[in-house]
């Protein structure tokens, strides 16, 4: 897909124009989330993942979605799902910036890093508002600890990635490094995200299509 319009004729109607994209980083289904294995069998944690993982690409919505993994379940997955895969350089700050480098090479002006572990997202297109403006916004996650999703225009290369306990902290500082400014966006859906058993008790799952995701949490 074609970021913006390019080469429409005088008189004709322009194309829409797609300023962001999203960039997935997933390690695995298989042997992802080894700390819900209280909670769930291999084979119903790996769905749960997948299902999860479904969520936060339909919360791309018209953005162009790149997943970063070298699982060859994941990837598999997502090239049925149609969208871009690249390969994991082996940790999420590396899998982060090769997110970043891609959407910069295909000429987006902003790119959404987002966990696939989201299983309350329902939308990803105000962490696209600021477009090539020197902004990060960040959403904590509901510890607020984590950042489970990152916005960054593509043109911050000095941008260093700091995921892992207190990244929330660590991308805030490393936005100011970067000449950036720092904007926080707190929302319950994008900020709840399922790394332990704990984060699976009581969980509000929207209404529309969680089917899935109601059926393997026994919701």
């Amino acid at each position: 897909m074609t970021p913006a319009g390019a080469g429409v004729s005088p008189g004709t109607t322009a194309a829409v124009v797609i300023p962001a994209a999203v960039v997935i980083p997933i390690r695995g289904f298989e042997a992802g989330k080894s700390r819900l294995g209280s909670r769930l069998d291999p084979a119903r944690r790996a769905d749960l993942l997948r299902a999860m993982a479904e969520n936060v690409v339909a919360a791309a919505g018209a953005m162009p979605v790149a997943v970063v993994s070298n699982a060859r379940e994941v990837r598999r997955w997502a090239a049925a799902l149609g969208v871009t895969v690249l390969d994991d350089p082996g940790t999420l700050d590396l899998a982060a910036a090769a997110g970043l480098s891609w959407a910069g090479a295909a000429g987006f002006g902003r790119v959404v890093v987002a966990h696939a572990d989201l299983p309350l997202a329902t939308s990803l297109a105000p962490m696209a508002a600021d477009g090539r403006r020197p902004v990060a916004m960040a959403v904590p996650c509901h510890r607020d600890d984590g950042t489970p999703v990152l916005s960054l225009p593509t043109g911050a290369t000095g941008f260093v990635f700091g995921y892992g306990p207190g990244s929330f902290r660590r991308h805030a500082a490393a936005a100011r490094a970067a000449g950036l400014a720092f904007r926080v966006r707190r929302d319950s859906r994008l900020g709840r995200d399922v790394d332990a058993p704990e984060d699976l008790v009581g969980l509000p799952l929207p209404l529309g299509d969680a089917g899935p995701l109601r059926a393997l949490l026994g919701a």
